[in-house]
């Protein structure tokens, strides 16, 4: 039940949206809803990266924006208020605590919401530029056939 006829089948039917499970294997075609890369926005006619991607990378930016502000500024915030507040070692990373974890919750968020959009870009990008190439690959072929095929047409009319 993973074959490509199979799946084929199921497209021509529209039974896919109903029926997208594939016994997995070499081979075997996989959910084009869910695994494949980038999904067609009807409405303006565009490329959208699918939500299994856009969710992987919210959560991967999410982690990373959170890890390197909390470095980030343990690592120069609470010196900082090391440095300016006076009084026992438990009150400078009192009040220095609030904004970092600002600052962190700040970083999550453009995290979360940058890394998608940079997974956007790249994706569709490369999409772009390799639908591109294929064109011109494309077209240079055509010609080349085309030119091949009237030089054998010419040598066997003279």
């Amino acid at each position: 039940m993973g074959t490509r006829e199979v799946y084929e089948e199921k497209l021509r039917s529209g039974n896919l949206y109903h029926d997208p499970t594939m016994n997995p294997g070499l081979g075997s075609p996989r959910c084009p809803r869910c695994l494949s890369l980038l999904n067609p926005n009807v409405d303006n006619g565009e490329w959208t990266i699918t939500s299994v991607l856009h969710d992987a990378t919210a959560v991967a930016g999410s982690g990373i924006g959170g890890m390197l502000s909390a470095i980030h500024g343990f690592n120069t915030g609470i010196p900082y208020f090391q440095k300016h507040v006076k009084g026992p070692k438990w009150l400078p990373f009192l009040i220095g605590l609030p904004p970092l974890l600002m600052f962190s919750a700040a970083s999550v968020a453009f995290g979360g919401y940058a890394l998608p959009k940079f997974a956007q870009l790249t994706v569709t990008s490369y999409y772009a530029a390799s639908s591109a190439s294929h064109y011109g690959i494309s077209l240079l072929t055509r010609h080349i056939e085309d030119s091949y095929t009237s030089h054998v047409q010419q040598k066997r009319l003279g």
